[in-house]
C-alpha cells in the first residue's frame, strides 16, 4: 500500500501523528500498511514505559492512514478502537505497527492492528473500524 501522498498531507501542520513522533511506511501488499514510533518523552508514561493511550493513537492513525490510502479524496475516521496491551516497552525503544485489513465496506473499513517492539514480541492487539465519508 503506497502511503506516499498521504505523509505529504500529513506533514503539512502539526498534528497528533507528528506530535507523538509516528512514521507511516508503504508496503508492497494492497491491504497492509506499518508505521513506526519510537518510545520517548513524547508518548511514554512518567515510569518509563511506552503509553497505552499511545499505543491505541498509534493504531488508530496507522488504520486511518490505510484507509486514506485505498480511498482517496474520502476523510477516514476512527469509530472504534479496542485494544489490549500485553506486554510493556520502554523508553529508547522503538515499536512498529502492522495494519491487516479485515473488511473493506464502500462505508466501513475494519482493520487488526498488531504493535511488536524491536525484538518482534507483541506489544498490543488493536481492532479499529473506520468510517469512510465522500467529500464533494
Amino acid at each position: 500500500m503506497n502511503v506516499e501522498q498521504i505523509k505529504q498531507l500529513i506533514n503539512e501542520k502539526p498534528n497528533l501523528s507528528t506530535a507523538l513522533g509516528m512514521e507511516f511506511i508503504s508496503t508492497s501488499e494492497d491491504d497492509t500498511c506499518m508505521a513506526r514510533m519510537k518510545v520517548d518523552e513524547r508518548n511514554r508514561q512518567p515510569f518509563g514505559f511506552l503509553s497505552g493511550g499511545a499505543s491505541l493513537a498509534l493504531a488508530e492513525n496507522v488504520a486511518g492512514v490505510a484507509s486514506s490510502a485505498l480511498c482517496p479524496g474520502c476523510a477516514c475516521v476512527g469509530i472504534e478502537v479496542s485494544g489490549s496491551h500485553v506486554k510493556a516497552v520502554s523508553e529508547g525503544d522503538t515499536v512498529t505497527a502492522y495494519a491487516h485489513l479485515q473488511h473493506k465496506g464502500s462505508t466501513l473499513h475494519v482493520w487488526q492492528v498488531d504493535i511488536k517492539d524491536t525484538a518482534g514480541d507483541l506489544i498490543s492487539t488493536v481492532r479499529v473500524t473506520n468510517y469512510i465519508i465522500k467529500t464533494r
